[in-house]
C-alpha cells in the first residue's frame, strides 16, 4: 500500500529538525501508542535498542479500572496500547514513531486487518509538547501527499494508564506456537528486523 512507501519519504523531507529536542530528553522518557492487537506492538518494541520496557495497557477510555473483556465490548473507550520506556540517547522519539507506522496501518479505521473495534484503532497519546508536534507534523505532512488515503490515526494528550492482565504481557515470547502469533505477530517481527536492523537490541 500507499503508506508503506510514503511515510519513509516524509521522514526525509519532513523532520530533521525534530533532532534538537529529542537530545533535550532525560534518559528516561515514555512514549504510548496503539495500532491494533498490542501484543504485536509490545513485540516489536522490546527489540528495539534503547527501548528499557514495553508494556501492553488500556488508555484513552471513559470508565475507571478497565479490564480485557470489558475493553473488548467496545463500551469503555478504551485501546489497545503500549507504554514504552526508552532511552532518547539510544533511540529518538522519532525514530520510534517511524517504527510504530512501519508496523501497522495508520490508514485504517478502528481495525488492524481482522482485529475490528475502536479498542484496535491507531492512536498516539503525547507525553509533552514536543511529541504532539512531531506527530502532529507526521499526520499533516502524510495526509497532504496521500488525499485519496489519509493516516487516521489519533493524536491525543497523556491520560491514565491501565496496565494490562499478567498474561498479556510478553505475550509473543511467552506463545511463539500459537496460531496468531505465527500469522500476525511474527510478520511485524519481521519487518521491523529487516527494515530496522540497526536498531534491534543485541
Amino acid at each position: 500500500m500507499k503508506w508503506i512507501f510514503a511515510h519513509i519519504a516524509i521522514f526525509l523531507f519532513a523532520g530533521f529538525n525534530f533532532y534538537a529536542g529529542d537530545k533535550q530528553m532525560t534518559n528516561s522518557e515514555v512514549a504510548i501508542f496503539g495500532g491494533g492487537c498490542f501484543w504485536c506492538i509490545e513485540a516489536v518494541f522490546d527489540r528495539v535498542e534503547g527501548v528499557y520496557k514495553a508494556e501492553s495497557g488500556y488508555a484513552a477510555g471513559q470508565t475507571k479500572d478497565p479490564d480485557y473483556r470489558s475493553v473488548c465490548s467496545g463500551l469503555t473507550g478504551h485501546a489497545e496500547v503500549v507504554r514504552i520506556e526508552f532511552d532518547p540517547n539510544k533511540v529518538s522519539y522519532r525514530e520510534l514513531l517511524n517504527i510504530f507506522f512501519t508496523i501497522h496501518d495508520p490508514t485504517q479505521l478502528n481495525r488492524q486487518g481482522n482485529d475490528v473495534g475502536t479498542q484496535y484503532r491507531s492512536i498516539i497519546i503525547y507525553q509533552n509538547d514536543e511529541q504532539k508536534k512531531i506527530a502532529g507534523d507526521y499526520k499533516s505532512v502524510y495526509n497532504k501527499v496521500n488525499k485519496d488515503e489519509p493516516m487516521v490515526t489519533e493524536i491525543v494528550p497523556d491520560t491514565k494508564f491501565f496496565i494490562a492482565e499478567a498474561y498479556h504481557q510478553n505475550y509473543f515470547d511467552q506463545n511463539p506456537g500459537q496460531g496468531y502469533c505465527q500469522a500476525v505477530i511474527a510478520p511485524k517481527v519481521r519487518k521491523f528486523i529487516d527494515t530496522f536492523g540497526s536498531k534491534v537490541k543485541k
